[in-house]
């Protein structure tokens, strides 16, 4: 009896060695870009932080508003991009074209609306996220810093918007080496730029937050610089870029397919974004010390997070491909064993994590209470990892199988419907502190995870949407 409910076990949850070739082939260049990424990111995070409290809290602030807009402007290029990669694959260069004007004019006109709401509005929605409640940092020190880093980093939005718009359309053709290629080289520019305008290094001012925002422009613009250049000089490859801008004028009907294809996809980010800055947002009424700890939770998690990210995209790329050619019980066996591996591998992960936590706030300058906070909330993501893991694979199984509106419900519907009204509970009429809160926020996953089994279990997620 035994023997038989292990040999079960196996066959539907452990793969062979061939198996985790496969994975590994897919999400090794996944994880190493988001490492890098990452790994930058962390550094340049600890280059602020080193400054101070206020200075750290207000670019973490301004980062969270400038999230939603760059979730909005990934919702358009890859809602359109889904009848580009089709126009590619039939071989219609026009019809790519197209599509690639009318995300230049999407991302325009977003890049557009979030330019003008920033400027006008920059105290007002920074100041939603300050609060009386701790004595780390002083409140307007903080706002200060963050609107100086948001009216400067204003200008980023645009080379960064056109760059999504060219590296979509090139991943869209299985053009995928030169944007990780462009987003190395920006990182790395950022990196060094970050060492000399922040700090003054080198015979340059010392600059401080504005130094850390005219390192991220720079970085952008040669990001999008090389990926422009790529693309136009590269016409044997990329055929669909030649001429391209000798109109922008696109059929009417053209419009109309993409907007009904980006509009949910494009929802779902900004719905998504903007309910994790409303968390974020609450769990700031409990003083700037939570928003600093916040800062550095977040940006270690990011970190660890980079395995179960790459193996989620592994599971829409290889059970979507199982799913289009018909094998649906092969689809379900590949989701199955590669959730499996994805928890297994961050319960590891996760120990690390929880053990090396009272480490990374150390890194920082910051009062001995933000480090204490970050430290508990980085211990508290550690063991949440295994959970996230089972959610994040989860989400792109089923949505390998064309169930866009129950991914949309069990994404940002959930948020909105149960996990931003439960912290506003938390926070708004009670007198928690911020490390509780953060841990009782946590459990509304826990029942998504038991959605996500459900869904899962029923297997009418596994369909052919190809036929």
């Amino acid at each position: 009896m035994e023997t038989s409910i292990l040999s079960k076990f196996k066959s539907r949850f452990i793969g062979d060695r061939n198996f985790y070739k496969k994975v590994v082939v897919i999400a090794l260049p996944i994880m190493l870009q988001n490492g890098i990424t990452n790994f930058v990111g962390l550094l340049d995070n600890i280059m602020v932080g080193r400054i101070g409290t206020e200075q750290m809290s207000g670019v973490s602030i301004v980062n969270q508003l400038f999230f939603i807009l760059i979730l909005c402007l990934f919702g358009a290029s890859s809602g359109a991009g889904i009848l580009g990669a089709q126009f590619y694959g039939k071989g219609d260069m026009e019809g790519v074209r197209n599509v690639f004007r009318i995300k230049l004019l999407m991302n325009a006109i977003l890049v557009a609306a979030a330019i003008a709401v920033l400027w006008l509005f920059t105290d007002p929605l920074i100041s939603l996220y300050l609060h009386e409640g701790s004595s780390a940092g002083d409140l307007d020190a903080t706002l200060r810093y963050g609107h100086d880093y948001l009216r400067l980093m204003l200008l980023g939005q645009i080379p960064l918007a056109v760059e999504m718009c060219y590296s979509s359309t090139l991943r869209e053709s299985g053009e995928t080496t030169i944007p990780m290629k462009a987003s190395v080289v920006a990182l790395l520019i950022n990196l060094i730029l970050n060492y000399m305008l922040i700090y003054g290094k080198f015979g340059f001012p010392v600059l401080g937050v504005r130094g850390a925002a005219i390192a991220t422009i720079a970085s952008r613009i040669v990001q999008a610089g090389i990926v422009i250049v790529w693309s136009h000089t590269h016409s044997a490859k990329v055929p669909y870029f030649s001429g391209v801008y000798k109109s922008l004028i696109v059929p009417g009907k053209l419009v109309g397919k993409v907007l009904i294809l980006t509009f949910p996809i494009m929802m779902n980010e900004t719905l998504w974004s903007s309910a994790v800055a409303t968390q974020t947002a609450l769990y700031s009424t409990r003083g700037l010390a939570a928003v600093a700890a916040l800062n550095i939770n977040s940006t270690i998690a990011n970190v660890f997070n980079i395995v179960f990210i790459a193996l989620g995209d592994s599971v829409a790329i290889i059970v979507g491909q199982q799913l289009g050619a018909g094998k649906i019980e092969e689809g379900k066996q590949t989701a199955y064993r590669i959730i499996f591996a994805s928890i297994l591998v961050c319960f590891i992960m996760g120990s690390l994590m929880f053990l090396t936590a009272p480490f990374f706030p150390l890194a920082y300058n910051t009062s001995a209470e933000v480090k204490r906070i970050a430290t508990g909330m980085i211990r508290i993501n550690a063991c949440m990892m295994p959970f996230q893991a089972f959610l994040h694979s989860a989400y792109f199984t089923i949505r390998s199988g064309g169930k866009t509106f129950i991914t949309f419900i069990f994404d940002s519907g959930f948020m909105w419907i149960v996990a931003i009204p439960f912290a506003f509970i938390l926070t708004k009429f009670t007198t928690l502190a911020i490390l509780p809160v953060f841990l009782f926020c946590q459990f509304p996953d826990i029942l998504k995870c038991i959605m996500g089994f459900v869904i899962m279990k029923r297997g009418s997620w596994a369909r052919n949407i190809a036929r």
